[in-house]
């Protein structure tokens, strides 16, 4: 693995500060601090997987201790706007290099993981009626048995699911609810962002509901919903669908004992719409709430 320069620098006092016009924009790129792109051949998913890996700053690979980790979908818009599907990007690049440096943040690995062109069959666990899909559990099988791996074998990642993230928004953030929901011993930390809680019936909100397991299942959840993704009133209460389906889901892990301000954050987002644009505003507060500092 090429290392790049790193955008920051050490202070007389020993603080690291970021360095002003470092941004890496070289042949319309937009990446900050040390971003690396790796891929591999998927057995599970039978294609190739392309992700890109953010390292905090001053990371060593001689460093003796451990990072948290943080898995992201549809890792094509989250660094960089020259691959960003809309060309818009997250910024959690951005974010994260300025939160690790202003001590808001633990230092962290970020790993964006591209979609496939099976984007839609592999982010939903459950079969649509009208847009099929339902390949959740494999790509579920493929994040523990594969890519976890990987991360252990070529970065120094901590292993326990308290230190392991996964966050997505859309069909993405209905990924992380699923996967986080099922694998809650290698993801403990789930965010998702404007999820997509209507497909396949609501059937995840149903699962949610009713799974015969008593009590919480990952440590902790953040979810949100802007109140104008979409103005279609079902069943005519004067509540946007979304944000009713957002509600709905509070009350279900709520009921299953999540404790809002806890374990538990729902946000109803003012004038948010479903883009990238919407996300990059509030990635900031997702990665301080997911990896807060730690205290002595």
């Amino acid at each position: 693995m090429r290392q790049r320069a790193t955008p920051y620098f050490r202070t007389q006092d020993g603080k690291l500060v970021l360095r002003s016009g470092r941004q890496r924009r070289r042949a319309g790129h937009s990446l900050t601090g040390d971003v690396r792109e790796h891929r591999f051949y998927s057995e599970i998913l039978e294609h190739e997987v392309v992700f890109w890996v953010y390292l905090p700053p001053a990371f060593s690979p001689t460093d003796p201790w451990l990072y948290p980790c943080l898995y992201l979908h549809d890792g094509q818009n989250v660094f960089d706007v020259s691959t960003s599907a809309f060309g818009v990007e997250w910024g959690v690049d951005e974010a994260a290099e300025r939160l690790i440096l202003e001590g808001k943040m633990q230092p962290a690995l970020v790993v964006a993981l591209a979609n496939s062109p099976d984007r839609m069959s592999e982010y939903t666990p459950f079969r649509d009626s009208e847009m099929g899909g339902g390949e959740g559990k494999r790509y579920a099988l493929f994040l523990v048995k594969e890519l976890k791996p990987w991360m252990k074998a070529h970065y120094p990642v901590r292993g326990s699911a308290s230190d392991t993230a996964i966050a997505g928004s859309s069909l993405g953030g209905l990924s992380s609810l699923f996967v986080g929901w099922t694998q809650p011993n290698e993801f403990g930390l789930v965010a998702a962002l404007s999820p997509s809680l209507w497909w396949g019936g609501r059937k995840l909100l149903t699962r949610l509901g009713g799974d015969e397991a008593p009590g919480p299942r990952p440590l902790k959840i953040w979810v949100d919903m802007g109140d104008v993704e979409s103005l279609t009133d079902e069943n005519d209460n004067g509540v946007p669908d979304p944000i009713d389906d957002l509600r709905t889901l509070k009350a279900v892990l709520q009921a299953r004992g999540y404790v809002l301000g806890h374990n538990l954050e729902v946000r109803e987002i003012p004038q948010g719409q479903h883009n990238e644009a919407d996300w990059a505003r509030r990635i900031d507060q997702v990665l301080c709430w997911l990896f807060p500092p730690k205290t002595a």
